[in-house]
């Protein structure tokens, strides 16, 4: 070949080569090229991804407080003539306190349900307020002390009472105080005709973690024995398949009416607050709870339990918890049971 055409078609590849490094910049500008090797040996080239952008591992979602649905708050009859209870399955929070008379009383939190029976339901005590307030819920009841029914007027409480509203009904056996029940249907009724707000922003009183809670220093609590008085005692038992604890009422299996399946806790918290007779003219053995302030307590979830202190501040403030390093506890995704006992009745942790 001479010289003329040697250079000739060195010059012709010296071209070619820069159209294809042209081309080959052109894929690759502002971004990587990706290429995927299919069965039939072809090749693919994908949108690019621009390096820029980062990725990021998505948390897992707290289900606690999936949607703005607003909490309501319903007082639940823990005497005996009314177990079982309905409905508590789908509530993710109770507050259990004393009341007259050795019993105690539960109210429990739902938010986002549709539960068709919850109940048996009973009256309202002044103190039960602090806590409904402080989770911005709608308070539902059957009745009130007249400490309750002022405090519910002065306090503007959101509320829907069983003895002058026709969205109750009573179950078998009638004549009873223990047997009103009602529905999270019935409750939205009556809530939109009294032109109540039912959505909030208010992201309530718990820091909720979907990621395992592992507490520092803690102690093996497989048992937990609660007492309230000598007549209404609790007690739960842990899971560990489930990783829950069982709760149980003076050793007796706390179970739904409809289900038969025991209740349980993911987290349990237990406050000593002090309490006493309260000046009441109906004379009827009603307390009074000084759970303004400090006091301490426990935190017990996932098999093991921490000492910790609470504290409030008003009767509209929301309860603070905090370790014993001042740190505010934070709680496994689940059903939360805070248990507000009288402040010489320790706890039994087995």
């Amino acid at each position: 070949m001479s010289n003329k055409y040697a250079k000739k078609n060195n010059i012709t590849k010296f071209i070619l080569l820069i159209v294809l490094l042209l081309v080959f910049a052109g894929c690759i500008y502002g971004g990587i090229l990706l290429v995927q090797s299919l069965p039939e040996n072809k090749v693919i080239i994908e949108d690019p991804i621009k390096i820029e952008d980062p990725i990021v591992e998505q948390p897992k979602e707290v289900q606690i407080f999936k949607g703005e649905d607003r909490p309501i708050a319903v007082m639940i009859d823990t005497e005996k003539p009314a177990w079982p209870h309905a409905g508590l399955a789908d509530a993710y929070l109770f507050y259990e306190i004393i009341i007259e008379g050795g019993e105690s009383r539960i109210m429990a939190l739902f938010k986002g349900q549709d539960t068709s029976m919850i109940g048996p339901i009973r009256s309202s005590r002044h103190y039960y307020l602090d806590y409904v307030m402080e989770n911005d819920a709608i308070y539902a009841h059957f009745g009130w002390s007249p400490l309750a029914q002022s405090d519910i007027k002065s306090f503007g409480i959101n509320n829907i009472n069983g003895v002058v509203d026709s969205y109750f009904w009573r179950v078998e056996p009638k004549g009873s105080y223990h047997n009103a029940m009602t529905s999270m249907e019935n409750i939205l009724k009556f809530a939109n005709k009294k032109g109540y707000r039912t959505t909030s922003t208010d992201k309530g009183v718990f820091t909720y973690s979907a990621n395992p809670v592992l507490l520092e220093n803690a102690g093996d609590a497989k048992e937990i024995h609660l007492k309230y008085s000598n007549l209404q005692t609790v007690q739960y038992v842990y899971d560990d398949t489930k990783q829950v604890y069982n709760r149980s009422m003076r050793n007796i299996s706390h179970v739904d009416r409809n289900t038969k399946e025991q209740f349980t806790a993911k987290n349990i918290i237990v406050c000593y607050v002090k309490n006493s007779l309260l000046d009441d003219p109906e004379n009827k053995g009603r307390q009074q709870l000084y759970n303004i302030g400090t006091g301490d307590g426990v935190f017990i979830t996932n098999g093991k339990y921490i000492n910790i202190t609470w504290s409030k501040s008003s009767r509209e403030s929301k309860t603070k918890y905090f370790d014993l390093n001042n740190k505010e506890i934070v709680l496994n995704d689940g059903v939360t049971w805070v248990q507000i006992i009288p402040i010489n009745n320790k706890i039994e942790i087995l």
